[in-house]
C-alpha cells in the first residue's frame, strides 16, 4: 500500500522560498506520476505541478517560472521548490501518486500548510 507524507510547509514572507517534500513508502516512486496540488481556504483544489518520471514536468500558469517539481528515485521522494512566493500561494499543499494508466488516484498525503505573509 502506497503512503505519502508531506513536510516542509510553514510561514514565509512574500518573496521567500520553501521546499516541500513528499516521502513515498510502500512502492517505488519511479513507477508513478506524481503531482503536487494545493487548496486555499474557500477554493477548490488545483493542480500545481506534475512529474511523469521521464523528465517530463508541467506546471499551472500561476506557478510557472517560480516552482520546480523534482524527484529522487534513490530517496523515494518528490519535492516542490517554491520561490518568489506570493500571498496567493497560501494553501494546503498535498502530493498525489497515480499509475500511468489511471485517470485519477486516491493516493494522497495528509498535506502541509504553506502560509505566505505580506
Amino acid at each position: 500500500q502506497v503512503q505519502l507524507v508531506e513536510s516542509g510547509g510553514g510561514l514565509v514572507q512574500t518573496g521567500g522560498s520553501l521546499r516541500l517534500s513528499c516521502a513515498v513508502s510502500g512502492s517505488s516512486v519511479s513507477g508513478y506520476i506524481m503531482g503536487w496540488y494545493r487548496q486555499a481556504p474557500g477554493k477548490q483544489r488545483e493542480l500545481v505541478a506534475v512529474s511523469t518520471g521521464r523528465d517530463t514536468r508541467s506546471y499551472s500558469d500561476s506557478v510557472k517560472g517560480r516552482f520546480t517539481i523534482s524527484r529522487d528515485n534513490a530517496k523515494n521522494a518528490v519535492y516542490l521548490q517554491m520561490k518568489s512566493l506570493k500571498a496567493e500561494d497560501t494553501a494546503v499543499y498535498s502530493c498525489n501518486a497515480r499509475l500511468p494508466w489511471q485517470s485519477t488516484s486516491a493516493i494522497w498525503g495528509q498535506g502541509t500548510l504553506v502560509t505566505v505573509s505580506s
